[in-house]
């Protein structure tokens, strides 16, 4: 007998773009105000996401586990074990969380032989592991066994004590293994990765805080990656993913963003995701000015490096309202000079995102704790789904890319986000508080929430399940409704570019000033009338 790998983990691609654009955030036990450790995941790409569970399993001896890709082409078997723990989305029973980044690195070492891509990873993580340092075990172990197909990963693992960050990138067609190496975020401090590999030096001798494969040197020194005659210290980022203008841009301005945000004191300059010559790299972690609430995490995933150089608000390539989203490709060339577009942390191109909890002070089922949001963070709203539960909202299941459906949450949320790109400036303070009110009220109602559920697994667990089932499900398809509720509201209010007032009358609001200026420094004679073009002459005649 053997099962399979899900042939897609948690999410329904529809197409053959991966997913390869996101964003990390990692906040420790020590610097969160509740003694919550909590990471972050915007998984961006072109897809529709279908949210998941999987119930927790017994299975014979020398039973299998069959893996799959994207599109259910068969990579062999590997064993399975005796007891599988259940996940909801990213987190399992335990309060295990994990979540990743796509660095990419060296592509020769993209292995196509291998076994284990790292969406099989994660599954097998969440199913087997209770710790973040046994879910490093468990991956290691598994790619040195069976191999690994994917490029370069940065992957976040939370428990409800620690916060590591594996990295780990292949050995090429026809290698075995994996190069890779882990380390434990320092208590009281953030870290953040956003496709990039961000580990540089690490300790050879301080196992309880940093683990490493065997070769993660030596492969290096064989390849050509590093040269200990230059007596610099071995990185393990430069070595495997080295630093490129491209990528500078790409991943560093978001780790940037966050870090500045949260640690406003230190003065990060942004000279290095300039690539300015000299410029240090970004520490792999800060500590925060002050300790980081759940609401401060959701605020740093909902970011356009406004109030920055880099504001996508800003300039005439945010358009007369102020849309800080820009369509790709992010980068092109014009007279043979390459240019980039900010990639923002929260963009339009994200499926879902979420923000886990993991609590030691309550028990498991409780503490645990994944707030899912569809579509971009910055105008999704944040549901709590509780690691326990035994159901999902429906909406949250259902739906596909290619046709637009009211039963997908999903396209319902990314229904409000593309209206948004109308009049950005305008509707943007009314989604949001939409956004304040619900989140808002999931905060007040998590501690009278919690507390019940923590007195009713002390006495039935099983009732406990079903009550936070109730209030997850429940609750997650009350956001959906009201997100429906939004779209109409904005498509007739702010229907055919007219805005409607209170009383319903239709007003003209035309265009910004600034704007208008733009356009007029750009064709000054267009739009005159013709009279006034007339005057104009005879002036410069008399003139």
């Amino acid at each position: 007998m053997h099962r399979c790998v899900s042939l897609l983990f948690l999410l329904v691609f529809t197409t053959s773009q991966s997913v390869s654009a996101c964003t990390n955030l990692l906040v420790t036990k020590g610097a969160s105000t509740d003694g919550s450790t909590m990471i972050t995941y915007t998984c961006d790409g072109v897809f529709h996401p279908h949210l998941r569970r999987q119930a927790a399993q017994d299975y014979p001896a020398g039973d299998s586990v069959e893996i799959l890709d994207w599109y259910g082409k068969s990579y062999g078997f590997i064993p399975q074990v005796k007891h599988t723990y259940a996940w909801v989305g990213y987190i399992n029973e335990h309060q295990l969380a994990i979540s990743e980044t796509t660095f990419g690195g060296r592509e020769e070492l993209k292995n196509p032989d291998g076994m284990l891509h790292y969406k099989d990873l994660i599954q097998l993580a969440l199913e087997r592991a209770k710790t973040a340092r046994e879910a490093v075990d468990v991956m290691t172990s598994l790619v040195e066994k069976h191999g690994y197909r994917s490029l370069g990963e940065s992957i976040s693992i939370a428990d409800k004590q620690e916060i590591w960050i594996l990295e780990i990138i292949g050995t090429g067609p026809g290698g075995k293994g994996a190069v890779w190496v882990a380390v434990k975020v320092p208590d009281g401090y953030i870290s953040a990765h956003a496709n990039k590999a961000r580990i540089g030096t690490f300790s050879l001798k301080d196992s309880k805080n940093c683990l490493y494969s065997k070769n993660v040197i030596s492969f290096a020194k064989k390849k050509g990656y590093y040269d200990k005659k230059s007596k610099k210290p071995f990185l393990f980022n430069e070595a495997y993913c080295p630093t490129t203008p491209k990528n500078n841009r790409y991943a560093d301005t978001r780790v940037w963003s966050i870090f500045r945000r949260a640690a406003p004191s230190k003065k990060l300059s942004p000279d290095y995701h300039r690539s300015v010559e000299g410029a240090k790299p970004y520490p792999l972690w800060i500590k925060p000015d002050k300790k980081i609430s759940l609401a401060d995490v959701f605020s740093l995933m909902r970011d356009h490096y406004e109030g920055t150089d880099f504001d996508m608000t800003k300039g005439v390539d945010a358009g007369p309202y102020g849309s800080p989203n820009r369509w790709r490709p992010l980068s092109w060339t014009h007279d043979s000079v390459e240019y980039i577009w900010e990639r923002p942390i929260s963009t339009q191109q994200t499926g879902f995102s979420f923000v886990s909890q993991s609590r030691a002070h309550l028990p498991d089922g409780v503490g645990g704790v994944l707030w899912y949001g569809l579509d971009e963070t910055y105008f999704t709203c944040y549901v709590p789904l509780y690691c326990s539960i035994n159901e999902l909202p429906e909406s949250f299941t259902k739906g596909e890319i290619t046709k637009f459906s009211w039963e997908s949450g999903w396209w319902i949320f990314n229904h409000v986000a593309n209206l948004a790109n109308l009049k950005y400036s305008y509707m943007k303070p009314e989604i949001m508080a939409v956004q304040r009110e619900m989140e808002n009220h999931f905060f007040a109602l998590q501690p009278a929430i919690e507390k019940t559920a923590k007195a009713l697994a002390k006495t039935d667990p099983a009732l406990m399940a079903k009550f936070l089932t109730d209030y997850s499900v429940t609750h997650g398809e009350r956001v959906v409704k009201r997100w429906r509720e939004l779209g109409e509201y904005l498509m007739t209010k702010y229907n055919d570019g007219y805005i409607r007032d209170k009383d319903n009358k239709v007003q003209e609001k035309g265009y910004p000033k600034e704007w208008i200026e733009r356009v007029l420094k750009e064709r000054p004679d267009q739009f005159k009338l013709k009279e006034q073009k007339e005057k104009a002459l005879e002036s410069e005649l008399v003139d």
